[in-house]
């Protein structure tokens, strides 16, 4: 479980951005499940929740898995019996046949993360996947984070809710003005709360930052 953390303007939408073939970054080179960007092999072993969700509304929540299912070589049969197991995982097994656009701000953010587990990924990118969650939705989805993870799944995902990243975080990195400046420390071995020392790394990083700049 790997966090990537940022505050506002840091490059964080244009990193996720680049990982997920959305654009093309001017230099350097991506790898994603050691295939050379995100080909069509590596994207059968990836999922991706992206930060807005974008819903098509005159669908059902069982439509538009289904629909986002059909991406995948699952049968129909495994598909209906993955999309059911779903609904009931983000607790929307009651609401799996209401159009979409009489879903809550956190139910769409649910089944948005459903989507993207629906072909049962190798590497799983979530972009602030609990925003606009209430705390019983929260708690909900850090539970079902923390079961894929023991399942095998490698989830990497973005979020300024420091709280979060601590409970379930085992590694993170913070960017800052397009550069890591603390990358895959380990949450457990931090010797102070996250908070401070994410205010600490980047009150570090911007004062190098500015001086190098004044120097210039």
């Amino acid at each position: 479980m790997y966090g990537f953390l940022w505050p506002n303007g840091a490059g964080k939408t244009t990193t996720m951005k680049s990982i997920m073939g959305l654009i093309t970054p001017e230099s350097w080179d991506i790898t994603v499940l050691w295939y050379d960007g995100l080909t069509i092999e590596a994207r059968k072993k990836v999922g991706f929740m992206p930060e807005n969700t974008y819903l098509y509304k005159y669908l059902t929540g069982r439509e538009f898995l289904r629909f986002n299912g059909k991406f995948f070589d699952i049968s129909a049969d495994d598909l209906e019996l993955r999309i059911d197991e779903l609904l009931k995982k983000i607790w929307l097994s009651d609401a799996g046949d209401i159009y979409l656009k009489n879903y809550s701000k956190g139910m769409l953010q649910r089944v948005w993360l459903a989507q993207s587990i629906i072909n049962k990924p190798e590497l799983l990118f979530l972009d602030e996947p609990m925003s606009g969650l209430d705390p019983i939705g929260r708690r909900m989805v850090k539970d079902l984070l923390l079961s894929l993870q023991q399942e095998g799944t490698t989830i990497f995902f973005n979020t300024h809710i420091l709280a979060d990243v601590e409970s379930i975080c085992d590694e993170i990195s913070i960017i800052n003005r397009g550069s890591i400046i603390v990358e895959s420390q380990p949450v457990k071995k931090l010797k102070m709360p996250l908070e401070d020392f994410f205010i600490q790394e980047i009150s570090k990083h911007d004062t190098a930052t500015d001086s190098c700049i004044r120097g210039a």
